[in-house]
């Protein structure tokens, strides 16, 4: 499936989360779906991202490692329906609101958390979430550094990525 289906789904799912542990396991869903984009655009990408997206990879694996993972069914975590990712821009747009409202969420269950363990786990993960998102920012600039440099006409043509 493409990525930016793929993110905007995973928006709606941590936008209605009914309580923590839905909500933990959305966050946790991100951040794999994060890792596992990096992770395209660190093979596959274009070369002056590679270096950030291996970086967003390493980032989201933590952030999900930080997190107890959920039990899902294999066919129902996002991250493993990864197939497409044509638009490269298009995609970390995407990711980098879908970061920022990880985040957003990761301090509201903070505050909520009942226990130190639960409140530690969001902190790490906002941090996870937040550095990810930079990196996530990193490449879009680079990205619009690379279009100013080249001809219009070279623009239009499909990427491949």
């Amino acid at each position: 499936m493409d990525a930016v289906r793929l993110i905007l789904a995973s928006r709606r799912a941590l936008a209605g989360g009914a309580d923590a542990g839905e909500m933990m396991a959305e966050v946790w869903q991100a951040q794999a779906l994060a890792q596992a984009i990096g992770s395209r655009l660190a093979v596959s990408g274009p070369p002056e991202l590679r270096g950030e997206a291996l970086g967003l990879t390493e980032l989201a694996g933590r952030g999900c490692g930080v997190l107890d993972p959920p039990e899902l069914d294999p066919g129902d975590l996002r991250a493993a329906q990864l197939t497409e990712l044509d638009d490269a821009r298009e995609t970390l747009l995407c990711l980098g609101g879908l970061l920022g409202e990880v985040g957003i969420s990761l301090v509201g269950m903070a505050s909520a958390a009942a226990d130190e363990t639960t409140y530690w786990q969001c902190m790490e993960a906002i941090d996870a979430a937040d550095e990810s998102r930079d990196r996530v920012l990193e490449m879009l600039r680079k990205l619009a550094a690379r279009a100013a440099m080249v001809p219009e006409d070279v623009q239009d043509s499909p990427s491949g990525v």
